[in-house]
């Protein structure tokens, strides 16, 4: 089977599922592990504008993209070629262990996307059972204007997974809010996550961020530099990031 993937961490899920470079036939610059098998993967462009031309010419079988993260046009245009495609919907890790079955069925990887799956059941499970403390966080993404990720996201879901709370910082909108120091004091935010991705957060911009909070008399709040391969990577690396996450506050590794 040929494979062309517009979604970075479902490039990785394939070849950690056991693709190679023979089935993985297209991938955006930013499908970026495993670095030693995507560097031979030809580019056909970009999460939100990939290169129809270039995908049909790569003569896949199947097309894998995200609801989120790909174009609409794109999906029916190839659909209208009479192209496979798969589109995740992925808002949480409790919905991952169906999403590697049905991808592990489509690729013909059952066996390897069935442990994942379990494996990630297994970890959901422990973590359900020894959450963190329930404080409540906001996980910033982007620096100027400043950019939180809200609950109901995959990232989201991620921390309330671990145990923090996510409040919703502004009601409504896309999940992505711009983020006022305001909101951050009336939500009663006790932590910033700085994700690296896709602003690579230094810690003195969220201790600039914390600085303003207490100009304005607000409350006392802590900041800490994350991994955001671990916040917003799902597929076979949503176990990992999990425990990456999770090691950030010194708690024992499930």
């Amino acid at each position: 089977m040929r494979i062309v993937s517009l979604v970075p961490s479902l490039t990785l899920t394939l070849f950690d599922l056991g693709c190679d470079q023979e089935e993985v036939v297209g991938r955006t610059p930013w499908c970026i592990h495993p670095a030693d098998k995507v560097a031979s993967v030809p580019v056909v462009g970009g999460t939100k504008t990939p290169n129809l031309n270039k995908i049909l010419s790569a003569k896949p079988d199947l097309v894998v993209l995200d609801r989120e993260e790909n174009p609409k046009d794109v999906y029916d245009a190839l659909l209208a070629a009479g192209i496979q495609v798969y589109v995740s919907s992925v808002e949480h890790p409790k919905e991952v262990p169906k999403m590697l079955r049905e991808l592990g069925t489509i690729i013909g990887r059952e066996q390897k996307a069935e442990r994942f799956a379990s494996e990630l059941e297994s970890l959901l499970d422990e973590m359900a059972n020894n959450p963190l403390a329930d404080s409540r966080i906001t996980p910033m993404i982007w620096h100027k204007p400043l950019m939180s990720v809200g609950p109901e996201k995959y990232a989201g879901g991620v921390l309330t997974t671990l145990g923090f709370a996510v409040p919703a910082l502004v009601e409504g909108g896309n999940g992505y809010p711009v983020v006022t120091i305001e909101a951050l004091i009336e939500h009663k935010i006790e932590g910033l996550l700085l994700s690296s991705e896709p602003h690579p957060f230094a810690l003195a911009e969220g201790e600039e961020i914390v600085a303003q909070v207490a100009e304005k008399g607000g409350q006392n709040i802590w900041c800490k530099c994350i991994d955001g391969e671990a916040l917003t990577w799902f597929g076979s690396h949503t176990a990992q990031g999990l425990k990456t996450l999770r090691s950030y506050f010194d708690e024992p590794n499930l």
